[in-house]
C-alpha cells in the first residue's frame, strides 16, 4: 500500500467522525430551536375541560358584572380577579378529580352516596338559575352583533343564536364539539387585547390588586356577591366532572370500571395543569376587563352599565373602533362558549339524577332524555327574550339561584373528594379540603348577603 493511501484510510475515520459531529451539532441546533415549539404543542394538547370551563365563566353575564364593577367603583374591586382565582382552580380541581377516579358525573355520584332529595332541590335550582342565564346571554349576544351590524333584528339574531348552539350540541361528534369549545376560547384574548389600548396607570392597577379596598356600602358588598356567584358557580362544578367522564370515554373507557382503573399519577398531573390554566385565564379576562372599564367609564363619571353591550358602546369613544369591535366579537364568541355549557350542566345534572342515559358523545337516538332537557333549557332561555324579561333581572335571579345551589354542591364536593371509600389515594391533601369548606361558608355568605339584600 502506498503511503498516500495509507495515509487517506487512517484519515477517513476522522473525517467520517468530524462530519458526524457537524451533523450531529446541527440536529441539536435544530432540535433547541424547535423545543419551545414542541413545548408549546404538548402544553395545549394537555388542555381541555379545564379550558373550556374556566373561558365558559367569562359568559356575557359575566362580562356585564365585570364592566359593572369596574364602571361604578374604578379599580376598588379588581383584587377580586386575584383573590378567586385559587378557590375556583381548587374546587375545579376536586371536581375533575371526582370524575376521573369515580368514573361518574357530580350528579350520579351525590345520587349514589348522599341524600337524593337535596341533589333533586339543588338541581331544580341549578337549571332554573342557568336557563335565565342563557335567556340573557343570548340577549346581550343579539345586542352585541348589533353593535356590529345596527340594521339586524334582534329576536331573529336571538333566535338565531340560539338554534346554531342547539345543533352545534346535538348533531356534532363531541371530539369536534371539544375542540371548537376549545379554540372558542381563545377568542377571550380580545378582551386584554382591547384593555391594551386603553391608557392606564398601571402601578394603581396593581397597587389595588393586591391591596383590597372596601367601602361596606350595600351596592359594593351585592357587586361583591355578584362576582363571587358569576366566577364560582355551580353549574361549571356540573360540566367540569362530566367533560373528564367524557374525555375518558372518548379515549375508548366506556364503562365505570375501565375509567376507575385507568387513572394514573401523571393524568391527575395534565389535570391540574388543565384546570389551572383554565382558571388563570378566566380571572385574568376578569382582570382586564375591570382595568379597562375603571380606566375609562369610572373617571368619565359613566357609571350606568346594565349589560355587556353597554360597556361596549360606552368604551368607544375612550377605547376607539378597534377595542370597541373586538369587546363586541368578544360578546358573541363567550356567548357561544358559555351557553352550551350551561345547557350541558342542567342535562347532566337532571340526567345523572334521574339515572338516564347521558352524555355529549351519545347520539339523539340513544339519550332522547338528555338531548331533551337541552333542548328544553334552550328554548325557554330563548322565549325569556320575547316576554320583556330585563336582563339585569334574569342576572339577578340567577345569581339568587346559584346562591341558594352553590352552597349545598360545594358541601358535597368536598365530601366526595375528601371520601378515601370513593377516591382512594387520589382523596384530597387536608389544606385542600380545609380550602374547600372556606369556600362553602364564603359562598354561604355571600349567597345569604345576596338575597338579603333584594328585601333591603
Amino acid at each position: 500500500m502506498k503511503e498516500t493511501d495509507f495515509e487517506k484510510v487512517v484519515a477517513a475515520p476522522a473525517e467520517l467522525l468530524e462530519q458526524v459531529t457537524e451533523k450531529t451539532t446541527a440536529l441539536e441546533k435544530e432540535l433547541i430551536s424547535k423545543k419551545p415549539f414542541a413545548v408549546a404543542k404538548e402544553y395545549w394538547n394537555n388542555l381541555g375541560p379545564g379550558l373550556t370551563t374556566g373561558a365558559a365563566d367569562d359568559d356575557p353575564s359575566g362580562i356585564a358584572t365585570y364592566s359593572q364593577a369596574g364602571a361604578q367603583y374604578g379599580l376598588q374591586l379588581i383584587w377580586l380577579s386575584l383573590f378567586t382565582f385559587p378557590l375556583m382552580a381548587f374546587v375545579q380541581e376536586m371536581c375533575a378529580r371526582i370524575g376521573m377516579v369515580s368514573g361518574k358525573g357530580l350528579a350520579a355520584n351525590i345520587r349514589r352516596h348522599y341524600s337524593n332529595t337535596l341533589l333533586y332541590i339543588a338541581t331544580f335550582f341549578l337549571v332554573a338559575a342557568n336557563i335565565f342565564n342563557i335567556g340573557a346571554d343570548l340577549g346581550a349576544m343579539a345586542q352585541g352583533a348589533r353593535l356590529l351590524a345596527p340594521s339586524l333584528n334582534v329576536a331573529t339574531l336571538v333566535v338565531g343564536f340560539g338554534v346554531i348552539i342547539l345543533l352545534l350540541q346535538i348533531f356534532t361528534t363531541y371530539a369536534r364539539y371539544a375542540k371548537y369549545l376549545k379554540y372558542l376560547a381563545l377568542t377571550l384574548l380580545s378582551y386584554v387585547v382591547s384593555a391594551l389600548f386603553v391608557h392606564m396607570n398601571w402601578g394603581d392597577v396593581f397597587h389595588h390588586t393586591f391591596i383590597p379596598s372596601l367601602t361596606f356600602s350595600k351596592g359594593q358588598l351585592f357587586l361583591i356577591c355578584a362576582v363571587l356567584g358569576t366566577t364560582i358557580s355551580p353549574y361549571l362544578f356540573f360540566w367540569q366532572t362530566s367533560q373528564e367522564v367524557e374525555e375518558e370515554i372518548l379515549k375508548g373507557e366506556t364503562t365505570v370500571k375501565e375509567r376507575q382503573s385507568s387513572v394514573h399519577p401523571r393524568d391527575i398531573k395534565t389535570m391540574r395543569t388543565d384546570v389551572w390554566s383554565g382558571m388563570f385565564v378566566s380571572n385574568v379576562v376578569m382582570f382586564f376587563i375591570i382595568a379597562a372599564c375603571a380606566a375609562t367609564l369610572y373617571v368619565n363619571h359613566i357609571t350606568n352599565i346594565s349589560s355587556a353591550a353597554d360597556a361596549a358602546l360606552a368604551l368607544k369613544p375612550f377605547a376607539g373602533n378597534f377595542a370597541y369591535v373586538l369587546f363586541a366579537v368578544g360578546i358573541i364568541s363567550t356567548g357561544m362558549l358559555a351557553i352550551p355549557v350551561l345547557a350541558g350542566s342542567s342535562s347532566y345534572a337532571v340526567s345523572e339524577s334521574m339515572g338516564w342515559k347521558f352524555g355529549l358523545y351519545r347520539k339523539l337516538k340513544n339519550a332522547y332524555a338528555f338531548y331533551g332537557v337541552i333542548i328544553l333549557a334552550m328554548m325557554v332561555g330563548i322565549g325569556l327574550n320575547f316576554i320583556g324579561l330585563d336582563p339585569i333581572k334574569a342576572l339577578i335571579y340567577s345569581a339568587v339561584g346559584n346562591g341558594l345551589v352553590a352552597p349545598i354542591i360545594l358541601f358535597f364536593i368536598v365530601k366526595l373528594s375528601s371520601n378515601k371509600g370513593i377516591m382512594g389515594k387520589y382523596t384530597n391533601k387536608s389544606y385542600i379540603t380545609l380550602i374547600g369548606w372556606l369556600v362553602t361558608a364564603l359562598m354561604t355568605v355571600a349567597g345569604i348577603a345576596a338575597i338579603v339584600s333584594l328585601f333591603l
